[in-house]
């Protein structure tokens, strides 16, 4: 087995020296040199898709590769950008952390389904700003109490604009459903409704975890892994994503260290299990092979997505993810629509 950090490490030679040499003028710089893509401000990408592998813990995954994710950090890796210094730095639980995406802020929230979150989603502002319908933006969970994620308690935004929901079995308090289901369902989505925006929950892992069944919780982890170059692969092949499309691959929470109670059964402590997390980035505008040290949050996809959608989300308490990019897209990345460190 390679030892983890020297097998992700082999794609990031000649990358971090050409980091240091951007500015953030010319991250915010747009450029309209020929060959620019369909996305806003000129990127490739025009569809967004991020995948949520829900609880599980960096030890069993990217802390022993090729382990039981053999599809994501051999097979995908080189394909795009791997975030090494990953965390969830609000609260480490599922709807905490899935607000945390999809908000750009960190809030205590209710993990049983019974509040909404307290600020709009990037879904929301991306589909007023554009006028398009909610069929261009999804919400596709195996776990049914995230469809709050589609809606917000906030007054300037409650009902309005919201995407379309596919949560559950059937919805709010049906039951989870299983993640190769929720995978038909996927497909099925970007088969037929051609959605822009997607975010997905595949929540095995987490669910064996809680049932403390360790078995089945790595299980969870390696089917996730195999649906993931599924989705990957019907991205690459699809005439209509195909070089159009990002995919973000992270998990909400990791999972409490072996030291603290109850171990790698439960999380939603500040302890390291339970902070450090992970993300892939797949995509036209990111770049290939490369390998990210710097320490970014949950908070920061909102940040990165946004001037990807072309919309501009001030509430995000994240920052553009720059390291991602090629210095083509950076170049292109549209100027005021998200902070940049």
């Amino acid at each position: 087995m390679d030892a983890p950090l020297g097998f992700l490490k082999r794609w990031q030679v000649g990358w971090q020296q050409t980091m240091l040499i951007l500015s953030v003028t010319g991250l915010l710089s747009s450029c309209a040199a020929s060959g620019a893509g369909g996305g806003a401000g000129g990127l490739r990408s025009e569809n967004v898709i991020i995948l949520v592998i829900d609880g599980v813990r960096y030890s069993e995954t990217w802390g022993a590769v090729p382990g039981v994710i053999p599809n994501m950090s051999q097979k995908m890796v080189p394909q795009g950008t791997f975030c090494n210094n990953f965390r969830n730095e609000g609260y480490t639980y599922t709807n905490s952390g899935h607000t945390a995406i999809t908000t750009g802020i960190n809030q205590a929230i209710d993990n049983y389904g019974a509040e909404l979150p307290a600020n709009p989603s990037f879904f929301q502002v991306w589909r007023k700003q554009t006028g398009k319908p909610a069929t261009a933006a999804w919400i596709v969970s195996s776990k049914d109490k995230l469809d709050i994620l589609g809606n917000t308690l906030h007054p300037d935004w409650h009902d309005q604009a919201l995407p379309s929901l596919n949560c559950g079995v059937s919805g709010p308090g049906s039951g989870y459903r299983a993640d190769s289901l929720t995978l038909v369902e996927v497909l099925k989505v970007l088969k037929t409704e051609r959605p822009n925006l997607m975010l997905i929950n595949f929540m095995e892992p987490d669910g064996y975890a809680h049932a403390g069944n360790w078995e089945y919780y790595l299980r969870g982890i390696s089917r996730s892994d195999r649906y993931a170059k599924q989705l990957w692969d019907f991205l690459q092949k699809d005439s209509h994503y195909r070089k159009k499309t990002t995919l973000l691959i992270t998990t909400d929470h990791g999972r409490h260290l072996d030291s603290v109670q109850n171990g790698w059964i439960d999380h939603g402590d500040d302890c390291e299990g339970c902070r450090r997390i992970s993300l892939l980035a797949l995509g036209p505008d990111f770049r290939k092979g490369g390998f990210v040290e710097t320490r970014y949050t949950l908070v920061d996809i909102s940040a990165t997505v946004a001037p990807m959608l072309g919309i501009a989300f001030p509430q995000s308490q994240g920052t553009v993810m720059k390291e991602l990019f090629t210095r083509r897209s950076l170049r292109r990345l549209p100027a005021g629509t998200a902070p940049v460190p």
